[in-house]
């Protein structure tokens, strides 16, 4: 079984956009080609930068850790980026 990974993209203006995947490099080229396989809202926003990568394990946790961290305040998601707080699964 494959482990899966949650990830933070900052964007142009500062935007952070949160997935998960169990290949954070290959996701993120799909992202940063503009390509049909990349999220539609970071279409024209690079240059797009990747400033979290957690290991999570299984698929369950990381979409119940990407629905936290979805949540959280835009203030309270930069503090996560900053490893200031965690997300408690």
């Amino acid at each position: 079984m494959k482990d899966w990974f949650l990830y933070v993209i900052r964007c142009k203006h500062g935007r952070l956009y949160t997935g998960i995947t169990t290949d954070v490099k290959r996701r993120f080229a799909e992202h940063t080609s503009n390509g049909k396989k990349g999220a539609k809202c970071l279409r024209g926003k690079a240059p797009l930068t990747l400033v979290v990568k957690k290991k999570i394990g299984s698929k369950s946790l990381a979409l119940k850790a990407e629905a936290k961290v979805k949540k959280l305040s835009k203030i309270k998601k930069e503090m996560f980026v900053e490893g200031k707080i965690n997300i408690n699964l």
